[in-house]
């Protein structure tokens, strides 16, 4: 009832809270403390020191520029494709049906996404010897390898670019046709209204989707374990390893580890909540 000190409506919302607290809150102060305790729960910065080890400080590099080189990419490429379905005049089928794909597109990762770019670009994938024998073209000569950086990097745009598509599509939306039509009265060209009105109003919303994909690219562990295994050193393999016990077994490091990864993807999700209320106000 109206003015009850307690409403029902509580009660729906009890579930999110307690899966935010058991599977979000609950591991990620779990994962703070253990990074500052030795393997006896002493309190210790021995590992945060270990973080700069020049093995460790090379895997954070490393995940950096790839997560950077997906996010620069899929922003770049799924903006386009975004503005053509949005404002290109393409026919009206063509918008849901791809909005379709990219909810479903987004969220495929992990083993089957690895297997699809084997299957698809290995040393015998469909694409690979579909250039080999009908125009000569081996793509392993020419210096291409999936299992690289610029391999993961292209695997990573399969979720990059339609995950940029769903984020960037409603901010185009929010152009507003007055906008064009006044500077068009004013003599403006096209590049002229992009230059002064449209990206500026746009440039917060790029901006935070690109830190958006960079977050969800720096996090991504599943397809590049089974894609490179370990052959790729990147964060999140190094710290499935150090906490499965691979080698020099120390869980507290791979804390410290993750304790890392939360400080940078944090970071990267409060600059992209920052800039998403910026982008909201000319959305009014």
């Amino acid at each position: 009832m109206k003015g009850a000190p307690f409403s029902l409506a509580w009660l729906g919302i009890v579930p999110f809270f307690l899966f935010a607290l058991l599977f979000l809150v609950g591991p990620t102060v779990y994962l703070v403390f253990g990074a500052f305790q030795d393997p006896s729960g002493a309190l210790t910065l021995a590992n945060i020191e270990g973080l700069f080890t020049p093995q460790i400080m090379a895997a954070y590099w490393i995940s950096i520029k790839i997560s950077v080189a997906s996010a620069a990419l899929g922003a770049l490429i799924g903006f386009f494709i975004a503005y053509a379905i949005v404002h290109g005049g393409l026919p009206a089928w063509i918008r849901p049906s791809i909005l379709t794909f990219s909810g479903v597109a987004s969220n495929f990762a992990g083993i089957p996404l690895a297997f699809a770019f084997l299957a698809t670009l290995g040393r015998l994938g469909l694409v690979t010897v579909f250039l080999n024998e009908s125009f000569g073209i081996n793509i392993y000569r020419l210096g291409f390898n999936l299992l690289s950086f610029w391999g993961l990097t292209i695997t990573y745009l399969y979720f990059q670019i339609p995950l940029m598509v769903l984020i960037i599509a409603p901010a185009l939306d929010g152009l507003k046709k007055e906008w064009r039509e006044a500077s068009s009265i004013l003599g403006a060209t096209s590049w002229q209204y992009w230059r002064m009105v449209g990206l500026p109003v746009l440039a917060p919303s790029i901006l935070g989707c690109f830190l958006l994909l960079f977050a969800n690219a720096f996090g991504a562990i599943a397809t590049a374990y089974a894609l490179t295994g370990s052959s790729l050193n990147i964060v999140p393999i190094l710290l499935y390893a150090q906490i499965r016990g691979d080698v020099l077994y120390n869980p507290n490091l791979g804390y410290a580890l993750a304790f890392g990864m939360i400080v940078i993807t944090g970071c990267s999700n409060l600059l992209y909540l920052w800039l998403r209320a910026r982008a909201e106000r000319w959305q009014r």
